[in-house]
């Protein structure tokens, strides 16, 4: 209801003098909603991503560290109870879009819904593609971005795997916590982390809000978001990092010459490259200088036409520090 309504409960609330207090809402039992709306109020934020969704990230931390297949570790999660019976809205990036649009509006001070977010989900990630990470020093996680450029104005909010450096402090966070970095310009790096669902942590959070609902209706005051604007949304087209993108192709001369070629033309520069062989084929992995999101999605459609690609795999981008 927040990440597609916000703006007009917020505003009913804000007419009608009384709060509306939703600190569970994103991130279960960690503190976010309140130091984004009151303590980071000053401050200009630059970025916040993070680890979102509890049950993508007990499964891909099943497949990094058991070799787990997607199937395997998603049976594993829906035993536990981490995921539902039918765990679409989990595994295709949807909860988490909801709740990167609340952190976008509060963060930026503007209406984003969650059907602003581009999203994509883990459901294409296998466990080699896993494995190919973290021998180059990644971890692979689900996250939820949101940033602003500068100069533009214009804000990108996404939700897709990743893949974060070994060095970065959201690799290591594992199983089903949550773990959300907000990138202030004086701030710096702060860091929430902790249990993003379950009854008692999301019931810390609710009566945080109850307390604070209580202390001021004994003031007569209420909290407030103020006024939401148009967001100006950058289009994922228009973004730009780093790629991974493992390839499955004939092993026969000429293959390379004509992979690369794809990548050229559509001026994607190629900053490292290795090859296994498979049976009676080969895996390329191609680890890309920063690119145009565009550009590369032009470069995958071309490779999927040439008769020496059996298969394109998933891609992942890869999150600067």
């Amino acid at each position: 209801m927040i990440a597609t309504h916000g703006a007009e409960l917020f505003a009913a609330a804000d007419n009608a003098g009384i709060d509306l207090l939703f600190e569970a809402a994103v991130c279960g039992g960690i503190p976010l909603i309140r130091p984004l709306r009151e303590s980071l109020r000053g401050e200009p934020i630059r970025r916040v991503l993070g680890i979102i969704n509890g049950t993508t990230n007990y499964i891909l931390t099943k497949m990094s560290e058991d070799g787990a297949s997607y199937a395997e570790a998603l049976a594993g999660a829906q035993k536990l109870g981490y995921a539902e019976a039918d765990p679409t809205a989990d595994v295709e990036g949807l909860d988490a879009a909801a709740k990167i649009s609340i952190i976008a509006s509060i963060a930026f001070g503007c209406n984003v819904v969650a059907g602003d977010v581009h999203s994509e989900g883990i459901t294409k990630i296998t466990a080699a593609d896993i494995a190919i990470a973290k021998r180059l020093g990644y971890a692979v996680k689900l996250l939820g971005i949101t940033e602003i450029d500068k100069a533009s104005g214009a804000i990108s909010v996404r939700v897709h795997p990743a893949m974060v450096s070994m060095q970065h402090p959201l690799a290591s966070v594992r199983e089903a916590f949550n773990a959300v970095v907000v990138d202030g310009e004086a701030s710096g790096s702060l860091m929430f982390y902790g249990r993003g669902a379950g009854g008692d942590p999301t019931a810390s959070s609710i009566l945080g809000d109850v307390i604070d609902a209580a202390i001021n209706l004994n003031k007569g005051a209420h909290a407030t978001l103020g006024v939401l604007s148009a967001p100006r949304l950058q289009p994922m087209s228009d973004t730009s990092c780093e790629y991974l993108l493992p390839l499955e192709v004939a092993d026969k001369p000429g293959v390379l010459h004509a992979v690369t070629g794809v990548f050229a033309r559509n001026d994607v520069s190629i900053r490292a490259a290795e090859q296994d062989g498979i049976g009676h084929g080969a895996r390329l992995v191609f680890l890309t200088h920063q690119a145009n999101e565009a550009a590369m999605q032009s470069c995958i459609a071309e490779l999927k036409k040439l008769d020496v690609v059996a298969h394109v795999g998933g891609l992942l981008r890869v999150i600067a520090d």
